[in-house]
């Protein structure tokens, strides 16, 4: 038998304008080397099950990493963090991609890393996955799951959020994988139609797979909309996505 084994623990990184916050870091044992993804937390926040998502990510040879977006909020909880951004207005899109950033500079620091990263999010953290892939540069593939707001429309913009993710499509700088239900209703299949007509229209490098009988969440293990089917075929689709464009 092979031997098999992995790591995962809190660990402290810099990220926006230098903050320091935590962040969850898992990868496999060995000397690798590992490509790297920075996974972004949902709305619910740097919870138990983004945790499980990110020692996936290990168990299948990748140095993975989710940094806590909401940690600047104090709280006790995860829970109470992510009310707190609510009520705020939702994640400041500066510090989204500062923490990002921050997140792929430790990645690349790591003795085993190989050279390539790539960027996954659920939820609002789908939608920060498309900001980040059109601002930040040295990103190899994407993933957005669900992210609702991509197409935000002006009336649905705030000093936190500025300007629909949509709008930087011109400067999206790798491979974008986009995974979604056909009952959501954030993003709705209107607004992922629309994503994709502006993806196209620029010659961008895309796939978008659209599940029937899926709604929000679908991969969400301990929620309701969780759905088997188009769950297990979408984690499919995802290593199949990073395989070939960070291997």
């Amino acid at each position: 038998m092979s031997y098999e084994g992995m790591l995962a623990e809190t660990v402290c990184m810099h990220g926006y304008q230098g903050d320091q916050i935590d962040a969850y870091l898992a990868r496999p044992l060995g000397a690798g080397p590992s490509p790297g993804i920075v996974v972004i937390h949902h709305m619910p926040g740097w919870d138990e099950s983004t945790k499980e998502i990110t020692r996936k990510f290990a168990h299948h040879g990748y140095a993975s990493i989710m940094p806590n977006l909401h940690f600047r909020e104090g709280k006790k909880s995860p829970e109470a963090n992510s009310a707190s951004v609510r009520d705020a207005g939702g994640m400041p899109d500066d510090w989204c991609i500062g923490d990002v950033e921050g997140a792929i500079a430790y990645l690349r620091s790591l003795p085993y890393h190989n050279g390539k990263i790539g960027v996954i999010g659920y939820c609002s953290g789908g939608r920060q996955v498309y900001l980040t892939a059109c601002k930040l540069s040295g990103i190899d593939a994407a993933v957005s799951c669900y992210g609702g707001n991509v197409a935000a429309p002006p009336e649905a913009l705030s000093e936190r959020q500025p300007v629909a993710p949509i709008d930087f499509t011109e400067t999206l700088s790798c491979p974008l994988l986009g995974l979604y239900g056909k009952d959501d209703k954030r993003p709705s299949p209107a607004d992922v139609a629309k994503v994709e007509a502006e993806l196209k229209r620029l010659g961008k490098t895309y796939e978008f797979h659209s599940y029937e009988n899926a709604g929000h969440a679908f991969f969400s293990v301990d929620r309701p909309s969780y759905r088997p089917e188009a769950a297990v075929d979408g984690w499919e689709k995802i290593f199949d996505w990073f395989g070939r464009y960070l291997t």
